[in-house]
């Protein structure tokens, strides 16, 4: 039975004609009907011999399973004790990737509530949607970050209280109240289908949503992919880019090191490239999550200081072309392991490592998925042709209250928008965003395929790609790309990257435009966000 007494959020669920078929056929994906997700991957770390192992780490501190269970648990008392929180309440987390972060999200959920995590670079209007949206009740805050929030709180009473962290003497502060506070508390007995958190899409069509997932949707995620294709060892130090407001970063940078019994890392300021690879280096990470782009720019650096004990490096987020694979590998000898995903659907499910990666593709169906490229109207198409992506597994698509649903789920399946070819043995190839695809005088072209041959150019450090409006050809190929230092756009190099691509690719596929621009719009996550190229 549900321990969630407020039901705003299992009142605002799809309609269940609109919800996503589950597959839990796997043994690994029978899971009981309650469990609380922090009680399975914290508290019973001691009972597996991992309580004096490390978890969290930054420059300052060094904190044990144990360790963070006790300040869990503080956490949560003040929650449920000071401010009388009950299970199903929504509480709203801003902060930058931190021990205090990830402190204050385990401890929100273990109390039976709902995350609502926040991009930490969102300004008071976005938090104000956000507000409206979720309804969260009380608000967690690096102190760093309150002005913005502040002043969302204007004219909304729902968000009653806000409590900073990542502070030590602040009058109110977490760290303050929870010293008072004797470590004893026991995890909400959540039932398995309820709520541990809302997750909002990162904005690449200007229109985030807000994604829900259960405790048995994280935990089976859990087992999916980092059990069969990650394969993290306790021994191992994971660091990264990717915001713990967005699922990939939840996932790669807290959950799943959890599961694995391993530890991550958090750096005190935002990482740039080179320092990344420095502090890789420094304190012996073992695996990396970050964007394709963040390892282009990486590579360089990687080549120059080389990467420590580093083994697995994960790219996710965006399209990996081709032409950074192999710059990364160049650079530090290690495969990349790339994978599609979706804050719909949590994380990844369709992914390869090491032997079985194919060049070109992102891999294989994950176990506990099934994928399949379909047609307009849901019918698989012949291996080879372009149609639509289509998934089904341990986890789906639930937005809170929005009509949208309706297009994300159709006869159970997952639409997550993209473009895909599959192969004969199974691998998956990607297009582009389904509504990115570029149709050009009766010629489907995908924007990333054209961007990997621009990158393969020495001129060019970044580019986008997308389909221009045009009479005669229904739409024309045109990039925008982003110049390395020394480098002048001048229209002789327009004609050289446009003989580069067609010696390359089709001929067909080469960008009839090219415009130099000093950036790429993109999100906080590091996608590229194509339809602003497009407004533009």
């Amino acid at each position: 039975m549900s321990a969630q007494t407020d039901r705003f959020v299992h009142d605002r669920l799809p309609p269940p004609g609109q919800r996503p078929t589950m597959l839990y056929e796997r043994p690994e994906l029978q899971l009981p009907g309650q469990l609380n997700l922090v009680e399975e991957l914290l508290d019973k770390a001691q009972a597996k011999g991992l309580g004096e192992r490390p978890l969290l780490r930054s420059s300052r501190i060094t904190l044990t399973y144990a360790e963070v269970q006790e300040r869990v648990n503080r956490i949560a008392q003040v929650l449920t004790e000071d401010f009388g929180l009950a299970p199903g309440n929504r509480v709203l987390l801003r902060g930058g990737n931190s021990v205090g972060l990830s402190l204050a999200w385990l401890a929100v959920v273990k109390a039976g509530l709902v995350a609502v995590a926040t991009m930490p670079l969102l300004r008071a209007r976005e938090l104000g949607d956000i507000i409206d949206k979720a309804q969260p009740v009380l608000a967690l805050c690096d102190l760093k970050l309150m002005e913005e929030l502040e002043l969302a709180r204007e004219g909304r009473p729902v968000l009653r209280d806000v409590i900073a962290f990542n502070t030590l003497d602040a009058p109110g502060s977490m760290a303050v109240r929870s010293a008072t506070k004797d470590g004893r508390f026991s995890a909400c007995p959540t039932a398995a289908d309820d709520i541990a958190l809302m997750a909002f899409t990162s904005g690449t069509t200007g229109k985030p949503k807000a994604a829900l997932h259960s405790h048995r949707d994280v935990l089976a995620a859990c087992e999916a992919w980092p059990r069969h294709i990650l394969r993290a060892r306790p021994d191992d130090v994971v660091m990264g880019s990717p915001p713990l407001a967005f699922t990939f970063g939840l996932g790669g940078l807290l959950l799943f090191p959890m599961w694995a019994g391993a530890s991550v890392y958090f750096p005190d300021v935002p990482y740039t490239p080179q320092a990344m690879v420095q502090l890789m280096n420094e304190v012996g990470a073992t695996i990396c999550y970050t964007a394709p782009t963040f390892y282009r720019q990486m590579a360089p650096f990687a080549k120059q200081h080389g990467i420590g004990q580093l083994r697995i490096c994960v790219s996710a987020g965006e399209a990996l072309p081709d032409a950074t694979r192999q710059l990364w590998k160049q650079a530090s000898g290690i495969e990349m392991l790339d994978g599609i995903g979706a804050t719909e659907m949590f994380h990844i499910f369709i992914s390869s490592a090491g032997a079985d990666v194919r060049p070109g593709a992102i891999g294989k169906v994950v176990p506990g998925y099934t994928a399949k490229v379909v047609d307009d109207a849901g019918q698989e198409v012949p291996r080879g042709t372009v149609g639509k992506l289509a998934v089904v597994g341990p986890t789906g698509c639930r937005y809170l209250d929005d009509a949208r649903q309706a297009r994300y789920v159709k006869d159970g399946w997952n639409y997550p928008g993209d473009a895909f070819t599959q192969d004969a043995d199974g691998y998956f190839f990607y297009q582009a965003r389904d509504d990115d695809m570029i149709i050009t005088a009766g010629y489907n072209v995908g924007g990333p395929e054209v961007e990997d041959a621009l990158l393969r150019h020495p001129a060019v450090a970044e580019c986008g790609v997308i389909g221009k409006p045009d009479e005669d050809r229904g739409m024309i190929v045109k990039a925008f790309c982003v110049l390395k230092p020394g480098q002048q756009g001048d229209p002789a190099l327009v004609k050289a990257l446009q003989d580069h691509v067609k010696a390359t690719i089709a001929p067909f596929k080469y960008p009839r435009e090219i415009e130099f621009v000093t950036a790429l719009p993109r999100t906080e996550t590091g996608k590229l966000q194509r339809f602003r190229l497009r407004q533009a």
